[in-house]
């Protein structure tokens, strides 16, 4: 059983792992339609929902711009908070709804600081309208793959 720590072991950028569909992952429940897993396509601004190799919702969203991108490679969900703060260069959101890391300080999380979804807008999380990060924080649980890619 893995032990559960504050924060990921450095995972090199990008992954080298070739992407496939989760076959099993730490703490991965097959619900009966297939495992949970995420995929975010930053080309298209889009988060998938996947039970198996099924599409079950998807979700316009904002990833990083330029001087701060999202991320690429696999990653798994190792902490989810129903609302927490965040702060950074020039930036302090207090009460971040619905968030779910999945490496370091990069989390999929709702936003309410601004609609413009389907354009980068972040320093690198993956912000998302409130109901939709709310219906994925209860629908994917801890350990839940993060497949990010162009």
């Amino acid at each position: 059983m893995p032990t559960d720590t504050l924060w990921p072991t450095d995972t090199p950028w990008p992954t080298s792992t070739p992407f496939q569909p989760a076959t099993e992952a730490p703490y991965s429940y097959d619900y009966g339609g297939g495992v949970h897993w995420i995929d975010v396509d930053l080309s298209q601004q889009m988060v998938y929902a996947y039970e198996g190799n099924t599409i079950v919702a998807n979700f316009l969203v904002s990833t990083g711009v330029a001087a701060f991108p999202t991320v690429v490679g696999q990653f798994h969900i190792y902490m989810k908070f129903e609302y927490t703060d965040m702060a950074g260069p020039g930036y302090y959101l207090p009460d971040v709804p619905y968030t779910m890391y999945f490496y370091k300080g990069y989390g999929l999380h709702g936003t309410y600081w601004h609609s413009n979804f389907g354009t980068p807008m972040s320093h690198g999380c993956v912000n998302m309208y409130t109901p939709d990060a709310q219906w994925l924080f209860y629908w994917a649980p801890m350990g839940t793959l993060v497949n990010v890619h162009y």
